[in-house]
């Protein structure tokens, strides 16, 4: 499944380019944050990845195969949740995979326990909280232990107590085994998560390196306009 090859990704709904030759080499560790300005691409980048939009051109290489071999999760910035149990919403995610019932029973009280919501697993889902569900939504994808976690903006609409649970259940996450590609707009969390940064603009990939070193020295124009935008103060870049 990695290394991840993208080249030439190109994405135009209506003949306007969204993505415009997006290249881009993932390893399989770690924790990527896309970052850029509003109409970039960042979602839908991780759309195409996921296979919920078609590629207007471009290729995408697997660790050498034409599709991912490993199960790959997304989790959208407004969470998604059945008309069930907290309890079932994550148990339903698991019937596709060949599991026993007392496999996908250990592997549901797992994750909520994880997560914080063994205690509110026989509740609605409909009753939680945003960051509830956000927690439930991570729960989920964490549940079928994905090789690749798509994170579109997963804290945008939390308070600050709800992001920081969110970010530790991103680290565990990583933890166990995934390797996470997630879009933010908050630079903050992207400081305390990320191992590496994809700046994208115009559509295409502008900067791919380590996040200390994107942050100290962006060697893009138009990274170094976004982040000057972006916080509340001047950055002083190394030089």
């Amino acid at each position: 499944m990695f290394p991840l090859r993208i080249a030439g990704l190109a994405f135009a709904p209506n003949g306007k380019a969204v993505l415009d030759g997006v290249d881009l080499e993932l390893s399989g560790e770690g924790i990527t944050v896309v970052l850029g300005p509003n109409g970039a691409g960042k979602t839908v980048l991780l759309r195409l990845l996921a296979g919920l939009l078609p590629a207007g051109r471009g290729r995408l290489d697997w660790g050498g195969a034409a599709l991912p071999s490993g199960r790959l999760a997304m989790v959208f910035q407004q969470p998604m949740v059945l008309r069930l149990s907290v309890w079932a919403n994550v148990e339903f995610a698991l019937r596709p995979q060949a599991l026993s019932p007392a496999e996908r029973r250990r592997r549901t009280a797992r994750v909520l326990e994880r997560v914080g919501l063994a205690e509110r697993s026989r509740d609605s889902a409909r009753l939680l909280s945003g960051g509830e569900r956000q927690r439930l939504a991570l729960a989920r994808a964490w549940a079928v232990a994905p090789r690749l976690l798509l994170l579109d903006e997963p804290t945008a609409s939390l308070d600050p107590g709800a992001t920081e649970a969110v970010e530790r259940i991103v680290r565990e996450i990583r933890t166990d085994g995934a390797k996470i590609l997630m879009t933010t707009h908050n630079l903050g969390q992207a400081t305390r998560l990320a191992d590496d940064i994809v700046f994208l603009a115009a559509g295409r990939v502008q900067e791919h390196g380590p996040a200390n070193a994107f942050f100290a020295r962006p060697q893009s124009a138009a990274a170094r306009a976004y982040l000057q935008g972006e916080l509340p103060w001047r950055l002083p870049f190394a030089r």
